[in-house]
Order: C-alpha cells, then sequence, then structure tokens
C-alpha cells in the first residue's frame, strides 16, 4: 500500500483525543511520513491561529493549513504566508447577513473571520467564552465599515439554540446565493462561501502537490468530513463518528481516544 502521498485530517473528534490532546504515536508516525516526504494536512472550522499551535505540537511547519471548512488554505513558512486558495463571502451578502442580524438579534455574536485574524462589533459573553476555548482574543471594529475593505472567510454567529435555529430558517429564505451554512454546534452557525469545503480544499491540495486524488487519505468524524472522505482515494471515518458518516468512508478505524489516525497511517503508509 505504498500508493498514497498526501493525508487530509480534520482536528476535532478525530486528531484530537477527548480531553484536547494530540496523540503522541501519531506524532511519531507523522514524522516518520515527513521521511517519506509525505504531507499530513491539517483541516478545521478554526482560524489559521486557531490551528498553529497543534501543526506546531505535531512537527507541522510549513505544511499547509486547511481553515474555515476550506474557506482559506494557506502554507506558513518563515517568509510569511502563502495563500493557496482563498474563498471569500460576497460583500453585498454579508452585509444582508448583518444587517438582519443586528437589526432582529442584537444578543446573537456576529464573529467574522479575514485571513488569519478574528473581528466581532463587540465583546460579549459568548465571545469571551470562544475566547477562552481558543486562547485567541478578537480585535473589535466597526463590522459595517470593516466589511467594505476587508475579505471575509467565514461568519460565526452564537446564541441560544432557539435562536440560531430561527436564523438559520431566515437564512435559507434569503436569495444568498453564494454562501453555505452549516451548524458546527446546536448553538454555532457557521456561513462560508459555496465554493469552499473540505473536499474542494483536497482537491486544491492535490493540485498543489500534483497529485491524483486516488493518492490521497481524508479521516473525519463529522458531517462536514463527509465531502472529503468521498472525494480521497481513501476515505477514513473514526469509530465515533455518526453512522451515517460511517456509512460513507471506505474504512472505518479505531476512535479519536484510541490511535485512530495512527492506525490508518500506520496500515496504509
Amino acid at each position: 500500500m505504498g500508493s498514497f502521498k498526501l493525508v487530509l485530517s480534520d482536528i476535532d473528534g478525530t486528531i484530537l483525543d477527548d480531553d484536547q490532546q494530540v496523540d503522541p504515536v501519531l506524532i511519531s508516525e507523522i514524522s516518520r511520513l515527513k521521511e517519506l516526504g509525505i504531507p499530513f494536512v491539517l483541516t478545521s472550522a478554526r482560524s489559521p491561529e486557531g490551528m498553529t499551535a497543534i501543526a506546531d505540537e505535531m512537527g507541522l511547519a510549513n505544511v499547509p493549513l486547511s481553515c474555515y471548512n476550506g474557506a482559506y488554505l494557506v502554507n506558513s513558512s518563515a517568509d510569511g504566508p502563502t495563500v493557496i486558495s482563498s474563498h471569500q463571502l460576497p460583500v453585498a451578502e454579508v452585509r444582508d447577513i448583518l444587517s438582519l442580524l443586528q437589526k432582529n438579534y442584537p444578543r446573537v455574536a456576529i464573529n467574522l473571520y479575514s485571513k488569519s485574524d478574528w473581528y466581532v462589533g463587540k465583546i460579549d459573553s459568548w465571545v469571551h467564552e470562544e475566547a477562552r476555548i481558543t486562547k485567541i482574543t478578537p480585535a473589535v471594529v466597526d463590522l459595517n465599515d470593516f466589511i467594505k475593505q476587508n475579505p471575509v472567510h467565514k461568519l460565526l454567529l452564537i446564541g441560544e439554540k432557539c435562536i440560531i435555529k430561527k436564523i438559520t430558517q431566515q437564512l435559507s429564505l434569503m436569495p444568498c446565493k453564494n454562501i453555505n451554512f452549516v451548524l458546527s454546534k446546536e448553538n454555532y452557525l457557521e456561513v462560508i462561501n459555496k465554493t469552499a469545503s473540505k473536499a474542494q480544499a483536497l482537491k486544491e491540495l492535490a493540485n498543489y502537490y500534483q497529485l491524483d486524488l486516488s493518492q490521497t487519505i481524508a479521516c473525519g468524524d463529522n458531517f462536514n468530513d463527509v465531502p472529503m472522505i468521498q472525494e480521497a482515494g481513501l476515505g477514513v471515518a473514526m469509530e465515533n463518528a455518526p453512522e451515517k458518516v460511517k456509512e460513507a468512508a471506505d474504512v472505518v478505524t479505531d476512535s479519536n481516544n484510541n490511535n485512530g489516525v495512527a492506525k490508518i497511517l500506520k496500515k496504509y503508509i
């Protein structure tokens, strides 16, 4: 099984265990991959800043990061970041969403991500909690002014479950043709460009490394991982994934608490 030349892996519930720790066995497997010249790329809804510490711990300096569910694919190096691909949200559609939220849902936290940075209109309890989880502090700006001059790679809306459900329904009725929205938690609504996905990131990475998709492995544990799992040469679902995700995969590995990804690398590479 020596034909695989690229691995794309989700982070939460995949390479991190339930205590948010990286499997040490996986770290040693990645250094073996490095010797073989095989890139191991992380993909997540997180920002580049939210992924860098994990990438560093895994010895993944100078390897691309697929951020915001594939909306921003960037390779950070000592010379500064190289953008491989960038799928931005259209300004007019962001303006319409901001207008709807600011008018009708003042208690929903609007988080805006542009390139590597996180911006908010104000710091509230939701933002405070997200900052605690990610260990990153957002910049406070006037969001309506900000979008006039800066790209938007992701919006993250946080609020009470019932309110987020209502907003999801309202957004689906708006004439926003170029956006996709997905719940990453029951009260976290992620908004990205329709052309962005982890599957699209996999295609762009294969192109970047001049590989065929049949030479790629993709590992994940959740519904937003299904397209890349189906697109890859070997699609891998974690044991802790929902049944529908497992059905979409070529193989099911052990759980995120039991060296699942490391076992795949040992077996197939």
